[in-house]
């Protein structure tokens, strides 16, 4: 299966995420999955590419074509796919992927997990969906969800489409073992 992995493209961030990113790439390409990511050679995307290129996996950069200038995209991507635009970039990475997993990153890895979390509550798609919580990275986001579960602009069932790991391992088990879920999207929306 090819797995999705959103996350940063800084390159100033603390190495406990990176190394964290590249044991991912590692343990996913072991485990016999390919990675589609956002083809960055920064931050987590290119610490997890790195990874995954070290262990052997099929490697799917997509990228806009604005980022394809010099050292912007990792380099040993076995396909780059360009699109014109960041929304077609999220699209073709969704349709490629099998799962998603969330590391570390800023309002760009925000948005994709915030589209995906949105397309499981309406039922648009039911592929697993991790947030590698890599040193409790997500703790503060988590907790203002939570905050909206408490406040009813959230029920408490969308933490159910997904789920929360502080190892890659725990992320690559629950994809291992998902089983699909059938959404209740008046439950979900809280319109009974």
């Amino acid at each position: 299966m090819n797995i999705c992995v959103y996350g940063a493209a800084s390159k100033s961030i603390d190495a406990k995420f990176t190394d964290a990113g590249y044991d991912l790439g590692l343990k996913l390409a072991k485990r016999g999955h390919g990675l589609v990511f956002g083809g960055g050679n920064g931050g987590m995307m290119g610490a997890v590419a790195r990874g995954a290129h070290d262990s052997g996996a099929h490697i799917i950069g997509i990228a806009p074509s604005f980022f394809n200038i010099d050292g912007v995209l990792y380099p040993h991507s076995d396909e780059v796919i360009y699109t014109e635009t960041m929304r077609q970039r999220k699209q073709k990475m969704e349709d490629m992927s099998g799962a998603f997993i969330v590391t570390p990153g800023g309002i760009g890895t925000f948005e994709e997990f915030f589209e995906i979390l949105t397309l499981k509550q309406l039922a648009r798609t039911d592929k697993p969906l991790v947030i590698l919580n890599t040193a409790g990275y997500y703790d503060s986001m988590l907790m203002m969800m939570r905050h909206s579960i408490e406040n009813n602009f959230l029920t408490a069932s969308t933490m159910g489409l997904i789920f929360v790991a502080d190892t890659p391992d725990e992320a690559l088990d629950y994809i291992t073992d998902y089983r699909s879920q059938e959404v209740d999207i008046k439950k979900l929306r809280n319109v009974e």
